[in-house]
């Protein structure tokens, strides 16, 4: 079997980067069945309500959805089960650390496979307000509206 060589995403959670300010990201592995891992393989995963927590000095991955592989028997996984993710323990400290600060959470930002590996991205991140969402959204309209205008410009200058 050849080993994959290029990160290939398999989920993202892209309302995080919306929903939260996010700090220092971490890359973890994650200790998985062998029909999650084929389920991933499919490309099929959802993070859209998982988080991430420390307990007794190890993380966990929880709500995290990797449906049951098609082709599975009896055999197959939970579909919502808790799944530990594998850090060193220097970066386990400091991220239990920094998660006692109020407001702060672990967020899984995307499920990917790196070299053959399944990994999960995380980030430290405390909650948005709602007139900081409102920020984001103006600033990525004003920026999606200059990059229009610059290839409107473009255009024209070659015609």
């Amino acid at each position: 079997m050849v080993k994959e060589k290029a990160r290939r995403v398999v989920a993202q959670n892209r309302k995080a980067r919306y929903d939260y300010h996010l700090g220092d990201t971490y890359e973890a592995g994650i200790a998985l069945s062998g029909t999650e891992v084929k389920s991933l393989r499919e490309g099929r995963a959802t993070l859209a309500d998982a988080f991430a927590t420390v307990d007794d000095g190890e993380v966990w991955l929880r709500a995290a959805h990797i449906p049951e592989y098609s082709h599975g028997t009896w055999t197959n996984h939970a579909a919502r089960r808790t799944r530990k993710l594998l850090l060193n323990r220097r970066e386990i400290d400091r991220i239990d650390r920094d998660l006692q600060a109020k407001g702060s959470t672990l967020i899984p930002l995307s499920i990917y496979f790196n070299d053959g590996y399944a990994k999960v991205e995380l980030a430290l991140g405390t909650g948005k307000r709602e007139y900081d969402k409102r920020q984001s959204i103006a600033e990525r309209e004003s920026k999606r509206e200059a990059q229009r205008a610059l290839a409107t410009r473009t255009r024209r200058g070659r015609a």
